[in-house]
């Protein structure tokens, strides 16, 4: 049976879309259409879905900045920086496993 812990570490962080968006937010909010913008190819439902879900497993606050129509600010919560500080470690492993000859440093990663 795998570790309870490992799992529901999973079920957080374990979509593509959910790893890249919280990339994509390390620099600091955004605006929905900046992010369908910068994940390039991910339909606007989906991340509609994977922002609400984000929402509620508090990696990320959304922050009403227009009433009509309803638009929102996203930005990572000291949760979501927490589990954006493991992007690097991901990307240096890729990396390795991809034969790259030296991942780049953290400040100088490009996530999108």
């Amino acid at each position: 049976m795998p570790d309870p812990l490992l799992q529901e570490a999973v079920e957080i962080a374990g979509d593509r879309w959910v790893l890249l968006t919280l990339g994509a937010l390390t620099d600091g909010p955004r605006r929905f259409g900046d992010l369908v913008t910068d994940l390039g190819g991910i339909a606007p439902n989906i991340l509609i879905d994977r922002l609400r879900r984000m929402e509620r497993q508090g990696l990320l606050a959304a922050t009403l900045y227009s009433q009509r129509p309803r638009r929102f600010v996203y930005d990572l919560t000291e949760s979501g920086r927490e589990l954006a500080a493991l992007l690097p470690s991901l990307v240096a492993w890729a990396a390795r496993r991809s034969g790259a000859a030296t991942p780049p440093p953290p400040d100088e990663l490009q996530w999108l």
